[in-house]
């Protein structure tokens, strides 16, 4: 068995490969790539068995890899990304796992694969389809995020946004905090969930935090024109950073 990968964060391939070693009992080849170069050059060379696919790679989506290149196995997309794209998945019949995944996730689409993905009712994946997808993704990028779906060891909770006071880069992922003190992770930068967010509504203070104007309770001065801000459910203040407090203090004013 060949399988390729593709995903652009080391972290998320190194916990792939574990799930995918986890689950087959025999030993598999695989060949992993972080961009679309690079996953058109496997493709031209090799035939896989079936893709584990994020869609946001290092030089732009993986719809356009496969709008290009003609795909016959079998494509599980592995992506932070709901709403929109989400229904189009499951529209589609497409095996769709949502990070963060658990790895009861990672062997249910793996047992899809197995039953379903091997009969001789699988049809490839159409460039109608891909066109479709990626006309969701761009739905999904023209409105704010409503909520994000996060998944927990006892099931899928519903986060929204409105209910977030605070949202910090943490490693390879980041973590939202609501106004009542509870901390949700979300697989994804802290670059693309602030393209996500109402800039109304969302500031990012400083390179590693973002914070919902609803919940700010109080500002004050500190050293350095930084400015020292306590927001709602948070038990330490957040600090601006020199470069964006004069920005901040316009946000205010909107």
């Amino acid at each position: 068995m060949r399988i390729l990968i593709l995903e652009d964060e080391i972290p998320a391939y190194e916990k792939l490969l574990a799930n995918l070693e986890s689950y087959f009992s025999e030993a598999f080849l695989h060949d992993w790539a972080r961009s679309n170069e690079k996953a058109r050059a496997f493709l031209a060379h090799e035939n896989y068995d079936f893709i584990l696919s994020d869609i946001q790679l290092l030089d732009g989506i993986s719809f356009d890899v496969f709008n290009t290149v003609k795909i016959d196995c079998p494509i599980i997309f592995c992506s932070a990304h709901d709403e929109y794209l989400f229904e189009a998945f499951r529209t589609n019949g497409i095996a769709y796992i949502l990070k963060p995944y658990t790895k009861e996730d990672i062997r249910q689409a793996l047992d899809k694969f197995q039953s379903f993905f091997k009969t001789e009712s699988y049809q490839p994946i159409h460039n109608d389809t891909i066109h479709l997808l990626k006309s969701a993704l761009e739905q999904e990028k023209t409105s704010y995020k409503k909520r994000f779906v996060i998944k927990k060891s006892n099931g899928i909770q519903l986060l929204n946004v409105s209910d977030i006071s605070l949202i910090e880069a943490s490693g390879d992922f980041c973590l939202a905090m609501d106004y009542k003190g509870k901390k949700h992770p979300i697989s994804d930068t802290l670059g693309n969930i602030q393209q996500m967010l109402n800039p109304l509504k969302f500031f990012r203070i400083n390179r590693s935090q973002i914070a919902h104007i609803d919940y700010i309770e109080n500002i004050e001065s500190h050293f350095k024109n930084r400015l020292l801000i306590q927001l709602t459910g948070i038990k330490e203040k957040v600090m601006t950073s020199s470069s964006t407090t004069s920005d901040f203090r316009k946000w205010l004013e909107q």
